[in-house]
């Protein structure tokens, strides 16, 4: 597969939106290639990962299994040009779900061994990474923070309204 047919699903990805040609051809450059076959799992539940996965071409679904079949989920579709285990490629990470190969999919491993390499030689790109990612974090601290304060407004138990005692009515001579 031509360079440029890898570089483009990166293009549609937020991470690396912003780094230049070179930078994407060389991450491509770096990047395994790998195709899996219908059934194969590109990711497992559990597994120590050391590496991101773009999905190029092909389909495969993301399922939760947490290793109790009855209770399978039918899963969701992952469209080609997704981005899993992106965390990966940078820090030790254990996935949290499974994804199966639905058709044959051709992906780009992006290893954090050659990922932080790279970072090592161009720091303009690791500065991109932290940067991307500190945005991130910054967006969920303050998405969290609203969600604190909803629930801090749903546990302050409400005031209810003063109530008078029942005074006896007096009664009238008729």
């Amino acid at each position: 597969m031509a360079i440029d047919a890898l570089v483009k699903p990166l293009l549609a990805l937020p991470l690396f939106q912003g780094l230049t040609p070179l930078q994407l051809t060389e991450i491509v450059r770096r990047a395994e290639r790998i195709i899996y076959r219908p059934g194969d799992a590109i990711i497992a539940e559990d597994d120590p990962s050391d590496a991101a996965i773009v999905i190029v071409s092909g389909t495969s679904v993301r399922i939760n299994d947490h290793r109790d079949v009855p209770q399978k989920s039918r899963g969701e579709t992952l469209p080609e040009g997704v981005m899993i285990a992106e965390l990966a490629m940078f820090i030790e990470l254990v996935h949290t779900t499974t994804v199966i190969a639905q058709s044959q999919v051709k992906a780009l491993r992006l290893t954090r061994q050659k990922m932080h390499e790279l970072m090592e030689e161009d720091t303009e790109l690791a500065r991109h990474f932290s940067s991307c990612i500190t945005t991130r974090l910054k967006l969920l601290a303050h998405d969290m923070k609203a969600v604190d304060t909803i629930l801090e407004r749903a546990t302050v138990a409400p005031q209810l309204p003063q109530v008078r005692p029942n005074l006896p009515i007096e009664a009238h001579p008729g």
